[in-house]
């Protein structure tokens, strides 16, 4: 029998905007200041963090222990950085089918929510000019546990009034998959499937994507 949802949960970063560029950019200027080597595969590992687990993650490579103070303002001014970065985005940065995938499950009826850990996901939304898309944003100003953990995801849910086995999670990080189930979620992976194996299925992008096929994948 096909499954279709009630509704479905998108991360923003990786998913349907790229902002891993601008993100590195902005912990590798940090690292190269604190003498911490910083990779593209240490950004790998950080998808789906928080800021401050980032910050902890780079400390933590450099064997650096600092004080709080100083860590707030070392994570405020790599805000700052990717701001400006940010700030000069548009819709061009949207991955390719996402937003007619998204158009097609409004159209059939199912609601649409974002699930980041971003506190900037408004803005990114607004600049790309598809906040209107979203029914609910719960994103890093909203919750008090970051992914692994199932709050964001459950604050959407519950918003709409569903049970989390009725929605989707769409995501591209290993953490966030793993949010998604364990709050019970059906969970699709963005990327490879190497990356995500723990998701029920894994696309590459959402390019050709349709609503029919996501029936038939977790059905």
């Amino acid at each position: 029998m096909a499954f279709t949802p009630k509704a479905c949960l998108f991360d923003l970063d990786g998913v349907i905007v790229d902002t891993a560029k601008y993100h590195f950019t902005g912990w590798k200027r940090l690292a190269d200041e604190l003498g911490i080597p910083y990779t593209q595969e240490d950004n790998e590992q950080l998808k789906g963090v928080s800021r401050v687990g980032s910050l902890e993650y780079i400390l933590q490579k450099g064997g650096l222990v600092l004080d709080n103070d100083t860590k707030v303002r070392l994570m405020d001014r790599k805000n700052s950085q990717y701001l400006e970065l940010v700030e000069t985005m548009t819709s061009r940065e949207l991955f390719p089918g996402v937003v007619e995938f998204i158009d097609e499950l409004i159209a059939a009826g199912i609601k649409v929510g974002l699930g980041s850990s971003s506190r900037n996901a408004p803005l990114i939304l607004d600049l790309c000019g598809i906040a209107d898309r979203f029914e609910v944003v719960v994103d890093g100003n909203s919750i008090t546990f970051s992914k692994p953990d199932p709050e964001v995801f459950l604050k959407g849910a519950q918003y709409f009034g569903f049970a989390p086995q009725d929605c989707v999670v769409f995501e591209d990080a290993v953490s966030g998959i793993q949010a998604a189930l364990n709050g019970k979620f059906r969970a699709v992976g963005v990327g490879h499937p190497q990356n995500l194996p723990q998701a029920e299925v894994v696309i590459p992008n959402f390019e050709g994507y349709s609503l029919s096929k996501l029936e038939q994948h977790l059905s």
